[in-house]
């Protein structure tokens, strides 16, 4: 079973910001009734435990293992049998890329920018990157809204669109085709420009030079 050892794991790791129980404690809020889905995106991105929970917290290296933190959000499910976010189970082996393009950039773009690098917010937060998300933790983001991000139920964003937007941020903006050779950041036609416009400018200017050098 699960439960067990990710009770003795809680205990250890967890219960002295949220309770024994998991129901909160003046550092840090209560977790019955998130779910499953919710802790396992916090733990498996590295964003619990929380050294300092006077910030906003980032994504680094899983203190814990797949097997442990799923046996944590077991635990934490087990005192609220039902409730909350489950963990997904995501196939983007028959997504559309093209409806999550259009989906990601209606409702995910705004914040986290069109290629998924994340910006600055309000009041000193900000959308992190998607660079290192995996399709089950964009799932879960979606549906438990972890942070400044508002959650979306099945009613706004469905099952099928919340997959095709995970295969659209782990496909294409986590591995852009880049055919014109080189990335620049994957920042659009503005950078492309500038980038062409110093270029070009600065091979003309030398050009310039050699001409009134030989002259």
């Amino acid at each position: 079973s699960f439960i067990a050892p990710g009770q003795a794991l809680f205990a250890a790791n967890c219960s002295s910001c949220h309770g024994p129980e998991a129901l909160g404690t003046v550092r840090a809020p209560n977790l019955q009734g998130l779910g499953a889905g919710t802790v396992d995106f916090w733990v498996s991105t590295g964003r619990m435990p929380l050294a300092n929970s006077s910030v906003q917290a980032t994504r680094k290296p899983p203190r814990f293992n797949r097997l442990q933190t799923l046996e944590i959000a077991a635990w934490v499910q087990s005192l609220t049998p039902g409730v909350g976010v489950q963990v997904p189970v995501v196939n983007t082996s028959q997504a559309d890329l093209e409806s999550g393009n259009t989906l990601f950039t209606l409702n995910c773009a705004a914040c986290h920018t069109i290629t998924g690098a994340g910006d600055a917010l309000m009041d000193g937060a900000y959308a992190p990157s998607l660079h290192l998300a995996t399709p089950t933790q964009i799932v879960e983001a979606i549906r438990s809204g972890p942070g400044n991000m508002p959650h979306f139920g099945a009613g706004d964003i469905t099952n099928t669109e919340a997959r095709d937007i995970s295969a659209y941020v782990t496909g294409v903006i986590q591995h852009p085709a880049n055919p014109g050779g080189v990335a620049l950041g994957g920042i659009g036609p503005v950078g492309e420009g500038f980038v062409g416009l110093l270029v070009g400018v600065g091979a003309l200017m030398l050009v310039c030079f050699w001409i009134g050098d030989r002259t």
